[in-house]
């Protein structure tokens, strides 16, 4: 159980994120978004969060969680979001974040999109957590938002809460100027779109995936 609550946790915790509904994202932008989207869950794995636990807690801990999981691969999703809901609450530090976000995530997966926009909102405006995790957790809110029909997403309001995460140094400026074009063609605004792709495609420093999608929706406008 000891392995499975430390050097497994991660994959878990990663496989089941990677499972959220993104039927409709998939539907709406392709390998595009979704790509993107999976970069972003896996990079959460790089980070101990149990390192300030003593053993015995992260024992108990980490028990509860994979037992958390354990009823989020079954049927009842609900029994599956009530037991996050009940770790986040009775337990602190990266158990009790990662809970959260398994919350977040089971939410949408049970069609309640809303629900789970609102709780990737929380986290990311959440002081307590480190501001890596506030900002993985603006940009999967984000998506949601602007794939939510029920949400009437204002695009221009949802650029502008990513705006912050565009500046040189952050960890996820390149995902946020993506999701950031991806607004601005869903607005309408094909040459604001085509700029950023642009900015994108030549960025140097931009994972090789982004800079790959990113000329790869440039070449799909030259062809409209």
């Amino acid at each position: 159980m000891a392995k499975r609550t430390e050097d497994g946790i991660f994959r878990e915790i990663n496989e089941e994120l990677r499972h959220e509904n993104y039927a409709k994202l998939w539907k709406r932008y392709g390998k595009y978004i979704f790509a993107m989207v999976l970069g972003l869950v896996v990079s959460v794995a790089g980070y101990q969060f149990w390192s300030t636990y003593d053993i015995d807690t992260r024992t108990a801990m980490g028990e509860r969680f994979a037992t958390a999981l354990d009823l989020g691969e079954g049927k009842d999703t609900q029994a599956a979001i009530d037991a996050f809901a009940g770790l986040s609450a009775g337990s602190g530090g990266g158990y009790a974040m990662l809970a959260r976000f398994q919350e977040a995530a089971l939410l949408a997966r049970n069609g309640r999109r809303s629900a789970s926009a609102a709780a990737y909102r929380q986290l990311a405006n959440d002081g307590g957590i480190d501001a890596l995790y506030r900002d993985l957790a603006l940009v999967i809110g984000v998506i949601h938002e602007m794939n939510n029909p029920a949400d009437n997403a204002d695009t221009a309001e949802l650029s502008l809460r990513l705006a912050p995460l565009t500046a040189d140094g952050n960890p996820w400026r390149h995902s946020a100027m993506e999701i950031t074009a991806l607004l601005e063609e869903q607005a309408g605004n094909r040459r604001q779109a085509r700029e950023l792709f642009s900015r994108l495609g030549n960025d140097a420093t931009a994972p090789r995936g982004v800079r790959s999608r990113a000329n790869e929706m440039l070449a799909a406008f030259g062809q409209k």
